[in-house]
């Protein structure tokens, strides 16, 4: 296998017959190609689907309240919904087997001053939940906790970006921001893997908002997050549910969509897994079928290859090379091809995906790669069926007598 003679044979071999080497990588190189771009763009629409839901919890539900649509048990129209705290403690009485973590949300807008820096901002006060469904990172400090809702204490947690806005060559941990007149300790900074907007948040205790602004105990919001162990029709199942119980709860008619709107986040997963789901099998078997497709065009080209070498091979016959020389030969020149061609397809096709990648993002895939151990996986493929496609005809041509194979035409 190392014999430096005969390498140097495979290698002259491989020159003198261009256009036959050149046809085969040919092949290989463009089933290779296909085969990357195809699970890449497959690949990137995967991106798309996470990076959308890169900011929640992906069993998450949000449940909002509006006006009522239509008269309901002698209740007009147009009638104003709000929550209040004992309906988010109902919701964690009434259905604590299924829910994991929960919390309100209040929505303020506040004008930020520290020392000379002052910007304005949006401010979200919640419970100490919340940080598991917004899936809130804490980069110095600490988040929201019990001891400051029951004792409804002026602290918040700033997004990283408000403390680079404020906060220019100050530590803000224990510093106190002014927000439209009343200071606020800084316990927390955090950060957010979702876009910018998120950073220039911040937060403080949902019953601190309620004391404050007078907001009385009425909240906004109520989010939550049911237990990971449910599977889809499970969580869709408990959405439903959830949102017959507060409409009853409400006297709103079950007709009415927009009085209280909960968004389940199980329904948006579901149709995202069926959808990447049946993508991957189309992709698969496009892919398969690109590979079986080199797999053919290979296996055709080593048949010929060994046709074409009838004579050549009754000329190393009658020198006295033997028949496991003879195969050798071959295939080692078609592994060569095959190898060095899968390459540059892989090459090639991460570049194009390299290249067209940013003007994807408008057909919603994003950042579009393969796995390049998935694309040497196809390429070995490709070489094992080109080295059997050439074993099987170089091992009888090999046993071929000289005279025989030097008569041939």
């Amino acid at each position: 296998m190392f014999d430096l003679d005969l390498w140097r044979e495979i290698f002259q071999s491989i020159n003198k017959n261009r256009t036959r080497s050149l046809l085969s990588g040919f092949t290989v190189t463009f089933a290779i190609l296909l085969f990357t771009i195809l699970f890449g763009i497959a690949n990137g629409l995967n991106n798309t689907f996470k990076e959308a839901f890169t900011d929640d919890a992906t069993n998450s539900i949000f449940i909002r309240s509006g006006r009522t649509t239509k008269a309901h048990k002698g209740l007009q129209a147009g009638r104003r919904i709000q929550f209040k705290n004992n309906d988010l403690e109902y919701i964690k009485k009434d259905f604590d087997d299924k829910v994991e973590f929960i919390t309100a949300r209040i929505y303020l807008n506040v004008n930020a001053t520290f020392k000379n820096e002052q910007s304005t901002y949006s401010v979200r006060a919640v419970h100490p939940d919340h940080q598991y469904l917004e899936r809130t990172l804490m980069k110095d400090g600490r988040y929201i906790n019990t001891n400051d809702l029951k004792n409804k204490t002026k602290v918040i947690v700033i997004g990283r970006l408000v403390a680079e806005d404020l906060f220019i060559k100050t530590d803000p941990l224990g510093k106190y921001i002014n927000l439209n007149g009343i200071q606020y300790k800084v316990v927390g900074i955090f950060k957010d893997e979702g876009n910018d907007n998120e950073e220039r948040l911040i937060y403080m205790p949902v019953t601190t908002a309620q004391q404050v602004y007078g907001k009385n105990d009425y909240v906004d919001q109520i989010n939550l997050t049911y237990k990971p162990e449910m599977d889809f029709n499970q969580a869709i199942a408990f959405g439903n549910d959830l949102t017959k119980k507060l409409k009853d709860r409400f006297n709103i008619a079950k007709s009415d969509q927009r009085a209280i709107r909960v968004f389940n986040m199980a329904n948006q997963t579901k149709g995202v897994n069926q959808m990447t789901t049946v993508l991957g099998i189309i992709i698969l078997i496009i892919g398969l079928g690109t590979l079986i497709a080199g797999i053919v065009g290979i296996s055709n080209i080593m048949i010929f290859i060994v046709k074409e070498r009838t004579k050549e091979i009754g000329i190393r016959k009658a020198l006295g090379a033997s028949p496991r020389s003879i195969v050798s030969i071959i295939l080692i020149e078609s592994i060569i091809i095959t190898a060095i061609a899968g390459y540059i397809g892989l090459l090639i096709g991460m570049g194009i995906l390299e290249w067209i990648g940013p003007s994807l993002k408008q057909y919603f895939i994003t950042n579009p790669s393969v796995s390049t151990s998935l694309v040497i996986s196809a390429t070995i493929t490709l070489i094992a069926a080109g080295t059997l496609a050439g074993y099987l005809p170089a091992k009888r041509a090999s046993r071929i007598k000289p005279i025989v194979a030097l008569r041939n035409d």
